[in-house]
């Protein structure tokens, strides 16, 4: 079993404290995503795991073995990083089974490790050329294939794609994934990217300033944000958020923001006249022959979808629609908003209602 447990991790570089007593805990074979901003601490976290970076409180444990003082080379682990780091003077055979010959396993059982992760990894192909001689894509398989031929514990990747071109993140994303399910080993990820994190995962964990905001399975993340920050961070485009209060109109209770707008709102928990903040994401406002009216500034075409930036009243709210819009800027359209997608976040403290 390769279960990954991390329990209250502190680290601290002097008298700056970067991690504050996380806790994170990885079940054996699942997809866990480190993903926040940068500077947030998820790839500290992740060395530490690995142990490349030294642990200032708390305990790592891989497999039900506390870790803590043990070198990386005795964790059971493989570690694929941004830079596919790769020996330019060996091949691809030989980039890929040089931790295997360094342990001294007979030449055979090197060579039949090599060939099943170059089948997995389909590179075959591609083991007598040198790496000036593949594509980016190329190159990180090959990375990768030297971490599986070592059939660790856990696989640890350090933002894995951010050198690779839009179109091929895409296509290594899936084949992570779809290596992930033909290997069912416990892999850790890191990420700044939060659509990687919710294609990719099976449990995602969210970090800001060295904390973890958030714990959950990406529609979790996604449906029920905890707070501002998850809420924002975690779909594309930007949920929108509006300053103001709880109201009442016809008995029923509505939001009423700073600059004057009224927008719909489910059941809240939130008293009236409390200063809170109204969240709605882009994809859940639509046009309708009614709603609420809302001066267009900006449309963005992409041909499977249309995403308008408008105004209500004084505030700049944003639009995804599926369908082409006949709009132009100035133009004035009726939005809808389901009331039962709405998020009401205290003002104070962030903090979802």
């Amino acid at each position: 079993m390769a279960e990954v447990s991390v329990k209250n991790i502190v680290k601290r570089y002097g008298s700056v404290q970067v991690i504050h007593g996380v806790d994170v805990d990885i079940k054996d074979g699942e997809f866990v995503v480190l993903v926040g901003p940068s500077g947030c601490g998820k790839s500290t976290l992740l060395r530490m795991i690995a142990g490349l970076e030294a642990i200032s409180g708390g305990t790592v444990s891989i497999g039900g073995r506390v870790v803590n003082d043990m070198l990386p080379k005795d964790r059971d682990i493989a570690m694929v990083f941004q830079s596919y780091a790769l020996y330019p003077h060996k091949t691809v055979r030989e980039n890929m089974g040089f931790s295997l010959k360094i342990k001294g396993l007979p030449k055979a059982e090197v060579e039949a490790k090599v060939a099943k992760a170059a089948d997995i990894l389909d590179l075959a192909k591609l083991l007598d050329r040198y790496p000036k001689e593949l594509s980016g894509g190329q190159r990180q398989r090959v990375a990768m294939g030297r971490a599986i031929v070592r059939d660790p514990q856990v696989f640890l990747f350090d933002e894995p794609l951010s050198n690779l071109d839009a179109k091929l993140r895409v296509a290594m994303r899936v084949e992570i994934k779809e290596l992930h399910q033909r290997l069912k080993t416990t892999t850790v990820y890191v990420t700044h990217d939060q659509i990687e994190a919710m294609t990719m995962a099976d449990k995602i964990v969210v970090m800001k300033d060295g904390h973890v905001e958030q714990i959950g399975k990406p529609l979790e993340l996604y449906d029920s944000p905890r707070n501002i920050f998850v809420a924002g961070f975690i779909g594309s485009p930007s949920m929108n958020f509006i300053k103001g209060r709880i109201d009442e109109a016809d008995g029923r209770p509505v939001f009423v923001s700073d600059k004057g707008a009224t927008l719909p709102v489910g059941e809240v928990r939130a008293e009236k006249s409390q200063s809170v903040i109204y969240g709605i994401r882009p994809e859940h406002i639509a046009i309708g022959p009614s709603g609420i009216p809302a001066r267009v500034s900006l449309l963005e075409p992409t041909g499977s979808e249309t995403q308008i930036f408008a105004r209500i009243g004084g505030d700049a709210i944003d639009a995804v629609v599926k369908d082409r819009v006949d709009v132009n800027p100035g133009d004035e359209v009726l939005f809808t908003i389901d009331p039962r997608r709405a998020h009401i976040f205290d003002a104070k403290t962030a903090a979802r209602i």
